[in-house]
């Protein structure tokens, strides 16, 4: 009695070596693909990081009503140590009206200032916003 060795028919048990090679390709190539764009992305992160030093940003921590005429705005400006800039701050009613604007220059080498600023208004405040920080060196 011969026993005859047959093939498995097709399909059934799996991929055949050429389809695991063509799978192996393309993983190969998606992980290429991902680590590229990751690579980009840790790239564009590091720059990010690193030109923000010519920027200034700021933060309202927080403000006190004074009185009728005042509002006091405590404020965190973050800058570029060679960076000259500027904070809008303004001051609303209780109908959110503007009732006191002004504009505080923050300049020197400090790249951290904390500073509490004393923003005049025409009536009683309820609310104090930041509105913008700026670069005024002319960049």
């Amino acid at each position: 009695m011969s026993h005859q060795h047959e093939a498995p028919p097709e399909g059934r048990y799996g991929r055949s070596g050429g389809d695991e090679a063509r799978t192996d390709r393309r993983l190969k190539l998606l992980g290429a693909v991902l680590g590229a764009a990751f690579l980009g992305l840790i790239g564009w992160i590091g720059f990010s990081h690193i030109s923000s030093g010519s920027q200034i940003s700021g933060e309202l921590i927080k403000f006190q009503v004074v009185s009728d005429e005042e509002v006091r705005a405590h404020l965190e400006v973050r800058k570029g140590s060679d960076v000259e800039g500027v904070c809008a701050v303004r001051a609303l009613s209780e109908d959110k009206a503007e009732v006191g604007r002004a504009d505080f220059a923050f300049d020197g080498a400090r790249s951290r200032i904390d500073e509490v600023v004393s923003l005049r208004t025409t009536a009683r405040a309820t609310s104090a916003q930041l509105l913008r920080c700026q670069r005024t060196d002319g960049d």
